[in-house]
């Protein structure tokens, strides 16, 4: 699975102009799953993002992760980080997973965010979202698990 992770003041997402998850300070992660993926690489990633130390100490280090410093997390499902770019000028879909395989381990995902951390929000697989954000930093990391 794959997680584009960012630091952020704050995100948001929206679906038809309604707001249906919100976040202030904390991190906004963008998730992907792969044909190989199962329930133990979603778990595995949903341990990287909440432990990837992003946030800043008291000399301005990076030496806290979401749990330490106890900051939100907004988990969004994009297929498109899955895409194969190496060739042309349109991405391809075949390295992505399957809509219905995909959306179980979202969900798995989710369950392990949740079970380890209370600061969880989330998109809504499958929808047209509009996701605003506000990058501190700007950071920003490409986990895999």
């Amino acid at each position: 699975m794959i997680a584009l992770i960012q630091r952020v003041t704050e995100a948001a997402v929206a679906i038809d102009g309604d707001t249906v998850a919100a976040i202030g300070p904390g991190m906004l992660a963008l998730v992907a799953a792969e044909p190989a993926d199962d329930a133990q690489r979603a778990a595995r990633l949903a341990e990287r993002v909440l432990s990837y130390r992003i946030f800043a100490d008291d000399k301005a280090r990076m030496n806290h992760s979401a749990c330490d410093a106890e900051r939100a997390v907004l988990a969004v499902p994009q297929f498109t980080l899955a895409a194969d770019t190496r060739r042309g000028n349109r991405p391809g879909f075949s390295t992505a997973c399957p809509p219905d395989r995909a959306r179980g381990l979202f969900d798995d995902f989710m369950a392990a965010l949740r079970s380890r951390h209370g600061i969880v929000e989330q998109g809504v697989f499958g929808a047209d979202m509009q996701v605003s954000l506000v990058n501190d930093g700007p950071v920003t990391f490409w986990l895999q698990a």
